[in-house]
C-alpha cells in the first residue's frame, strides 16, 4: 500500500504538480502579471450565467469597462444569447473547458476534446474562434504545456474567493482594495454553479464589484481589455534582465543540487567535476552496443549527468561561443581517463556508459550509440525538462529553442565499457551526458569540432 501512495504520488507530481509550479512561478508560456502600470484587466469565469451574468454585463457598460469572460462551452450551448451579448457588447471571449473538470484528473486526449468542444460551440454563435484559454483552478498537467502553440494561456495575479458566500460583499471589496494594484489580471466569478461554490455568492460579488468600479472610478485607475493587455505586455517584452536571468540560474541550480542529493548523484572526479554519475540498473528496451554486445533491462550501467553548475560557470567565463567550446573540449578530455579509472576500479559489473540527450550530432565520433528515446510519457517529460534548462542556461536560451527546434530531440546515447577501454586505452572513456549534459555540451563540443 505504501508503495502504491508514492507510485501515484510521483505520476500526479510529474503530471500535474510540477508543470503547474513551474508556470506559475516563473510565469512560463502563460500571462498573468504586467511588467508595466498601464491599467487592471478584469476577467470572468464559470459562466455564462442565465441570472448573473446579464446583470454584470448591465454594471459593465454602466462604467464603460470591457472585460473577459473565460466561459464553459457546456454553458455556452446552454445559453448563446448571452454569448453572443458578451461579444456584441465588445468583451472578450476565452475558454474555460467544456464542463469545470480540472486537467489533472484528464488524459490529454480529454483536454483536446474539452477544448475542441468549447471553440466548436463558441465559433457557431460569434463566428470567431476563440484563442484564449484559462484552464479550471489554473491548473494543468505536463502535456497542456504543448497548447501555447495554439492558444494564449491567461491565468491571474489576484483572486479574492469570490465564490464564497461567507463576508458578504464587504470581505471581496477589502481584499480587491488592500491588495490592488495596477498591473493586476483579476478574476472573478459570475457564476456559483460549480464544485466548491455557493450559488448566491456571484451576488455578493456584484455588489463588491460595483463598489470597487466607483472607488477605482474616483482614483482614475484605468481597465484595459485583456487582449489590448497582452498586446502592450508583448510590446514591452524584451530579453530577460540580467537580475531575472541569475534568478532563474540560481533556483534551477539549488533545485538540481536537491536532485542530485536524492537520488545519490554524486561527483566521479572531485578535481574536475563536470560530471556527476550513479551506478543504478538500466529500466528500458534493449539497446544494441555493437560488436555483438546489447544493454538489456536489468543491466547495471553507468548513469551520466553533466554538471550544470559547471557548464554555467564555463558560461560566464567565456567571451564566446567558440571559446567556451574549447574550454568544454578541454575539461572533457582531461574527465575522460578518470572516469575509465573509477569504471575499473568498480566493485560491481558494469555493463555500459548511459545517457540521455538532445543535440546528438558528436556522440557517435565519441564511440557512442545513439538510439531513439521511446515515444510516451517519459519521452514528452525529458523533452520538456531539457527545453527548459535549455533557455535557462544558455546564453541565448529563447532563440535557442528556436533555432532549428525539431531537432531539439531527446535521444539515448550508450557505449559498453569494453568498447570504452578499448577506444581510449589509458586515457579512456568518452563523454555520455545525462539529463541536458548532451544537450548543451554536445552542441557546444560539434561546434568546436567544426572549427
Amino acid at each position: 500500500m505504501h508503495t502504491l501512495l508514492w507510485c501515484i504520488f510521483i505520476v500526479l507530481l510529474l503530471y500535474t504538480i510540477l508543470p503547474t509550479i513551474i508556470v506559475r512561478l516563473l510565469c512560463l508560456w502563460v500571462y498573468k502579471k504586467k511588467v508595466s502600470k498601464d491599467g487592471i484587466a478584469l476577467t470572468f469565469d464559470d459562466g455564462p450565467d442565465p441570472e448573473f451574468t446579464p446583470q454584470l454585463l448591465d454594471l459593465l457598460s454602466k462604467y464603460q469597462i470591457k472585460a473577459a469572460f473565460f466561459v464553459l462551452g457546456s454553458k455556452a450551448e446552454k445559453y448563446p444569447e448571452i454569448i453572443l451579448r458578451i461579444h456584441r457588447e465588445g468583451h472578450l471571449i476565452g475558454i474555460h473547458n467544456y464542463v469545470h473538470w480540472t486537467n489533472a484528473l484528464m488524459t490529454p486526449k480529454r483536454v483536446r476534446k474539452q477544448l475542441n468542444d468549447s471553440v466548436e460551440a463558441i465559433e457557431k454563435i460569434i463566428g470567431v474562434k476563440p484563442i484564449y484559454y484559462r484552464p479550471p483552478w489554473g491548473i494543468i498537467n505536463v502535456f497542456d504545456l504543448f497548447l501555447v502553440k495554439q492558444y494564449r494561456l491567461v491565468l491571474w495575479s489576484l483572486m479574492v474567493k469570490d465564490w464564497r458566500s461567507r463576508g458578504g460583499k464587504n470581505r471581496i471589496r477589502s481584499t480587491l482594495l488592500s491588495k490592488l494594484q495596477m498591473n493586476h489580471i483579476i478574476v472573478l466569478h459570475d457564476s456559483g454553479q460549480t464544485f466548491g461554490a455557493n450559488r448566491d455568492a456571484p451576488h455578493y460579488m456584484l455588489k463588491a464589484l460595483e463598489d470597487f468600479l466607483e472607488i477605482c472610478k474616483q482614483r482614475n485607475f484605468p481597465f484595459l481589455p485583456i487582449d489590448t493587455y497582452l498586446q502592450l505586455l508583448q510590446f514591452k517584452k524584451r530579453q530577460p534582465s540580467g537580475l531575472v536571468k541569475k534568478c532563474l540560474v540560481f533556483i534551477w541550480l539549488k533545485w538540481e543540487r536537491m536532485f542530485n542529493w536524492l537520488f545519490n548523484i554524486r561527483p566521479i572526479d572531485v578535481d574536475n567535476q563536470i560530471f556527476y554519475s550513479r551506478v543504478c540498473k538500466y529500466h528500458g528496451k534493449t539497446i544494441d552496443l555493437g560488436s555483438g554486445e546489447a544493454l538489456t533491462s536489468g543491466d547495471l550501467v553507468v548513469e551520466l549527468h553533466f554538471n550544470n553548475e559547471k557548464l554555467h560557470q564555463l558560461i560566464t567565463e567565456s567571451s564566446s561561443m567558440f571559446q567556451l567550446a574549447v574550454k568544454m573540449k578541454h575539461d572533457v578530455q582531461n574527465f575522460l581517463p578518470t572516469l575509465a579509472q573509477r569504471i575499473h576500479s568498480m566493485p560491481q559489473k558494469v555493463k555500459a556508459i548511459y545517457g540521455i540527450t538532445m543535440i546528438h550530432r558528436g556522440s557517435r565520433q565519441l564511440g557512442f550509440t545513439v538510439t531513439e528515446l521511446p515515444k510516451g510519457l517519459f519521452s514528452r517529460f525529458t523533452q520538456i525538462y531539457l527545453k527548459t534548462l535549455l533557455y535557462v542556461l544558455h546564453p541565448n536560451g529563447r532563440e535557442r529553442l528556436k533555432l532549428k527546434s525539431e531537432l531539439l530531440s531527446p535521444r539515448i546515447a550508450t557505449i559498453s565499457t569494453e568498447e570504452l577501454y578499448k577506444k581510449y586505452a589509458a586515457t579512456v572513456e568518452p563523454m555520455p551526458i545525462s539529463e541536458h549534459a548532451i544537450s548543451l555540451s554536445q552542441e557546444v563540443l560539434y561546434e568546436a569540432n567544426r572549427t
